[in-house]
């Protein structure tokens, strides 16, 4: 049978994750993903979630939105769910105190233990990571940087929202609900899988050279030699007072081989300008500029639906500010209905994980 989705939006945890069990009643499934809108206590839908799929390893996030096949959501749990032939096998480790410490390399140790196998030997084609953080710990970057000195299995995820509240998000496993924390799983998938990562954005000529930083705070005082909202606003042609109305549709990006890598900016102060993820002294930025995120996703879909003969299941790890400018466009609709034909399964994020720490991002894991 493969990989089965479902969705609830019952607003009791128990009544939803029950919900959710007898729409893939009939169906065994050896793990069960889910993203669940932040209006659900975190303790009782993890813990709801592993009653209802007592046989199943369960893991999941907070969400600032959900995504299923056809659907853009909110306040609803969604759940992919992989039985045997699909999902080989599977390890969950929990990293408790990410703020203060980076504890990957312990997590890393289970790993080795339970796949008897180096981390650095394991063969990147038959393995893929997840990785759920909690999206208010400022520390996606140190993970994500200490994961990569350690292995060559890509781990593709997200930070977990709370519905635009910004105060607390929960990452979930086992039952139980963590914050200051993170999800790491490993995965050997019955299928062969690859990954999206759509962004959206045409590179303009602007660059932005950031001059003084400070990286704990996300927050750039200048580019450029220039105090970074009036260089900012300079690149656009635009006046410093309209700087900050352009963020979300002219973020920056890092440019690797023509892709972009999105740094948003968050707000403002002053003449400063803080990001939603690091930005790095002496770091050259190019300017961006909103495309049609409905076309390109299409696109980007329909093509890696033929290059793979097929696509048996996506997960979507989908930026919140791309979520607020479907909104704004009235493009919702349209969106989920890219993913009609496909099992999927997604949440509005606080930042995408892949390679490293992103925004206005959507990476995507695709199983054949």
């Amino acid at each position: 049978m493969g990989i089965n989705t479902a969705f609830s939006s019952l607003p009791n945890p128990a009544d939803a994750a029950n919900d959710l069990s007898n729409k893939l009643i009939g169906y065994d499934p050896k793990m069960v993903l889910f993203f669940a809108s932040s209006n659900y206590d975190p303790n009782t839908i993890a813990a709801a979630m592993k009653n209802a799929f007592p046989k199943s390893l369960t893991f999941g996030c907070s969400t600032s939105g959900e995504i299923v096949s056809g659907q853009m959501l909110k306040n609803s749990v969604v759940a992919m769910a992989f039985d045997g032939p699909a999902m080989l096998d599977a390890k969950v480790v929990v990293m408790k105190n990410i703020k203060t410490g980076n504890p990957v390399q312990q997590a890393f140790g289970e790993f080795e233990a339970y796949f008897k196998t180096p981390m650095r030997d394991l063969d990147f084609t038959k393995y893929i990571g997840i990785i759920l953080i909690d999206g208010m710990s400022g520390a996606e970057e140190k993970i994500m940087e200490k994961i990569g000195d350690l292995t060559d299995v890509t781990f593709i995820g997200a930070s977990a929202g709370d519905d635009l509240k910004f105060k607390e998000t929960y990452v979930y496993a086992g039952g139980i609900a963590y914050t200051d924390a993170a999800i790491l799983a490993l995965l050997k998938p019955g299928t062969p899988f690859d990954l999206i990562k759509t962004q959206s954005f045409n590179e303009l000529p602007a660059k932005l050279v950031a001059t003084k930083v400070d990286a704990a705070s996300r927050t750039v005082h200048e580019f450029n030699n220039r105090p970074a909202l009036q260089a900012y606003a300079q690149a656009l042609g635009v006046q410093p007072s309209e700087a900050a109305s352009r963020f979300m549709h002219n973020p920056i990006g890092l440019m690797d081989d023509g892709e972009p890598y999105v740094r948003s900016p968050q707000q403002a102060k002053g003449d400063d300008i803080v990001f939603y993820c690091n930005v790095k002294q002496g770091m050259e930025l190019s300017v961006l500029e909103s495309q049609d995120i409905v076309a390109d996703t299409r696109a980007v879909i329909e093509a890696k639906n033929a290059e793979m003969n097929g696509i048996s299941g996506i997960i979507n790890f989908h930026c919140i500010l791309r979520t607020l400018e479907l909104e704004k466009k009235n493009q919702t609709e349209a969106y989920g209905k890219i993913f009609s034909d496909i099992p999927t399964i997604g949440f509005s994020t606080y930042g995408e994980q892949y390679i490293g720490h992103i925004n206005q991002t959507s990476t995507m894991l695709i199983f054949k």
